[in-house]
């Protein structure tokens, strides 16, 4: 006792206070709502006896994110007040503003999407449970913390937890070898994006001494930097990790695996909330914090942006099974994004932006589709699978070459305006020659969709007497949402064009 005694030191008279980051939980609103909303789901469903509450969790999920969706209202309003305007709160590591509000919404509107379409999908398989909602809600809510991090390891973090949930749930199908297979193949190359991010984080602050993104952008525009080679190393593995999210040429290996092999309403997810959250880390770092390094990683993006442009064209239309064809045009959708990014403008951003929101609505579409068509098993996803839909399944068909069309850009579509909006963007920004190359890919990609449209069209079924396909309440809620948007964003583009011209990204200081 003595000894210990003898250790101890008196306390300070007077104590220095210890300086809290400000806090201000209001503006995680959103972000609380799908974190909650995924616990108290788990709790919930350990209180049901039976597994069969499905219809229940489908419920509770779409309300969680008409939540966070509602919990946005009052942000906007707020960041959108020129005396109040953007700011940032947690000590300057999350940012409120347009963008970051923006992509919430996408966000939480792939959620619901995806919960619809995953309600009668469980009870078709019989996977009845509770952990897909709750994985969803999850990986949401990472995605919602990647478009507010205003510093590198909160940005780190919301993509793990983004990617973590969206693992288990490409695995998710316990009785198919492909969903296990598909689990491990996205968890792996994942593990090693993620390494290279978290790697390219460490030079960058070796570089700059800072993770935060005000600061990196205060110390580019104060300070000289004679020996950049740090700073430009970790920017370049970054846009190795977050390539490998949004499936950008050379980085998207595991896409047509994943997406092939992944339970098709969890592929829903893959290919609209994860994607959108993909950009928004990209987004928030390219455009906001290195905006003074444009000159030297637009070469880059331009590069990826025209390989993941042909690459997903050409290699979408020699595939034979439709999951494999969306996985590549996915890939070159993708593209046309980054065309906007590449432009590294307000209008480029905006543009972006566009496509993101009215791209959530035609993919998620057109997965719901293929979820019906792949039936019991979840295997019916052949071209061949497809011959004569219009015949016994007019509507589905009707919905599904929709869909298709807006992906090619027709006219009077919302993937007409996403497409013509960031082909101006790159013209008007100087990127002529990827413009062209993005309106050249546009034309390969089309003869895509018009192969599956005609094999609904004008070929016979391939099984006589097939049952007809149900057409489930949730499924049929989802896709008369899609397909709503999808036509009057392709006649009035306007309300979403001027939300999204609202939207560009900032970085605002405390406050």
């Amino acid at each position: 006792m003595a000894v210990f005694g003898s250790l101890s030191q008196p306390l300070p008279a007077d104590p220095t206070p210890v300086e809290t980051p400000s806090v201000d939980w209001a503006a995680a609103a959103p972000l609380l709502v799908l974190v909650g909303g995924a616990l108290v789901l788990m709790l919930w469903s350990s209180f049901v006896r039976s597994r069969r509450a499905t219809h229940l969790y489908t419920a509770f999920t779409c309300l969680v994110a008409v939540g966070a969706i509602g919990a946005v209202v009052p942000l906007w309003r707020e960041v959108q007040d020129a005396d109040r305007g953007p700011f940032s709160t947690f000590g300057g590591a999350v940012g409120v503003d347009g963008f970051s509000l923006f992509m919430t919404v996408v966000i939480a509107v792939a959620v619901a999407l995806a919960a619809l379409f995953i309600d009668d999908y469980l009870r078709r398989e019989q996977l009845e449970s509770v952990e897909p909602f709750v994985l969803v809600l999850l990986s949401a809510a990472g995605g919602v913390i990647m478009s507010q991090a205003n510093d590198l390891i909160v940005l780190f973090l919301g993509l793990e937890i983004l990617s973590i949930a969206v693992y288990v749930l490409a695995a998710s199908h316990r009785r198919r070898v492909t969903s296990q297979e598909a689990g491990v193949k996205y968890f792996v190359l994942g593990a090693f994006s993620s390494a290279f991010f978290l790697y390219g984080i460490a030079l960058v602050y070796g570089g700059t001494g800072t993770t935060n993104l005000i600061e990196i952008l205060e110390y580019f525009s104060t300070t000289v930097v004679t020996d950049d080679g740090l700073v430009l190393a970790g920017l370049a593995l970054m846009l190795v990790g977050l390539g490998f999210k949004v499936a950008a040429v050379p980085f998207h290996f595991w896409t047509p695996d994943v997406y092939q092999g992944s339970p098709t309403p969890m592929v829903t997810w893959m290919a609209s909330g994860v994607k959108a959250a993909g950009f928004a880390g990209l987004i928030r770092v390219l455009v906001l914090a290195f905006d003074a390094y444009a000159v030297d990683w637009q070469p880059i993006v331009f590069a990826l942006a025209v390989a993941t442009l042909f690459v997903g064209a050409v290699l979408a239309v020699v595939q034979t099974d439709v999951k494999r064809m969306m996985a590549y045009s996915s890939i070159n959708h993708a593209g046309f994004v980054l065309v906007g990014v590449q432009a590294a403008t307000d209008q480029g951003v905006e543009a972006a932006l566009f496509y993101l929101a009215a791209y959530t609505f035609l993919i998620a579409g057109t997965f719901g589709v293929i979820t019906l068509v792949g039936r019991r098993g979840d295997g019916h996803h052949r071209l061949d699978d497809y011959r004569g839909l219009a015949r016994t399944q007019p509507g589905l068909a009707l919905v599904l070459t929709l869909f298709l069309l807006a992906q090619a850009g027709v006219p009077l579509t919302s993937g007409f305006f996403a497409k013509f909006y960031v082909i101006v963007a790159a013209v008007d920004a100087g990127s002529t020659v990827l413009a062209v190359v993005a309106m050249l890919s546009s034309v390969i990609s089309a003869y895509l969709y018009l192969r599956i449209t005609v094999s609904l069209y004008m070929s016979d079924p391939t099984e006589e007497g097939a049952p007809r396909l149900r057409v489930p309440v949730a499924a049929g809620i989802a896709l008369a949402l899609c397909v709503a948007v999808t036509l009057v964003a392709g006649v009035w583009p306007g309300s979403i064009a001027e939300t999204a011209r609202d939207a560009v990204p900032v970085l605002a200081a405390v406050g």
